[in-house]
């Protein structure tokens, strides 16, 4: 069946127009609701999701886990081309192509960055990023289920990524999503498993997470919509 991205991404792009009314001031009117989802998440983190990424960090060897993340970042290189493109951006969105061909086959299915050998460094680019370059504003942050720090805008910039990916069309291609859903379970896996020990720092010295996670959140996206090199964990 023939799909058509550009009809389904319309409705979202107006709905963000106007609930975020363009507004790219820092507040939180949700906090309430906020910090009940942040403790639900926290909850479901501690039981769940920490051990077994941590699990996942003590059987595997460094250098495979390197592998497999460089693997895992290849498969988001056609969203962020994609993104570029729609940005303006055409170097950007050149340099994603690249790395993702060079990568996928030189680079043994994105195992090893040769693209970044030869001056093609990686840079991640989302859709919620695109709809801040075409003046829409954060709308209020969010906390999700499960998948934690947000805003209006972007958790319409993540849905419409889902929309416009190219690698999840192709890995439906076997008539049905389980080998998609296993994709992205084994990539939340690998991004938890980096964020292991900033995230357990913010916990012990932090007298607020929640707000620490917020303003990290905050200060990360404003970087990465400025395309700005940042240190810190991105949430």
């Amino acid at each position: 069946m023939k799909i058509h991205v550009t009809q389904k991404l319309l409705p979202l792009i107006a709905v963000l127009l106007l609930s975020s009314g363009c507004s790219t001031k820092t507040d939180d009117p949700l906090e309430s609701y906020n910090r009940g989802m942040f403790a639900v998440n926290e909850a479901v983190d501690t039981v769940l999701i920490r051990p077994i990424a941590k699990g996942y960090r003590y059987i595997t060897p460094d250098a495979v886990r390197s592998r497999i993340g460089n693997a895992s970042d290849n498969l988001y290189e056609p969203v962020s081309m994609v993104n570029a493109f729609l940005q303006g951006d055409f170097t950007q969105g050149m340099t994603n192509f690249w790395r993702f061909m060079i990568n996928t086959t030189v680079g043994l299915a994105g195992m090893h960055d040769v693209a970044a050998t030869v001056g093609l460094n990686p840079r991640r680019e989302d859709f919620g990023q695109t709809l801040a370059v075409w003046g829409v504003g954060s709308g209020p942050y969010i906390v999700l289920p499960l998948f934690g720090p947000s805003n209006l805008r972007d958790t319409g910039g993540r849905v419409a990524d889902w929309v416009i990916d190219p690698v999840s069309y192709a890995l439906r291609q076997d008539g049905t999503d389980w080998t998609l859903y296993g994709v992205r379970a084994g990539q939340a896996l690998v991004a938890r498993e980096r964020y292991l020990d900033p995230i357990d720092d913010i916990y012990s010295s932090s007298l607020d997470p929640y707000a620490s996670f917020r303003s990290i959140y905050e200060q990360r996206r404003a970087a990465e919509i400025k395309n700005v090199n940042s240190d810190k964990p991105k949430f």
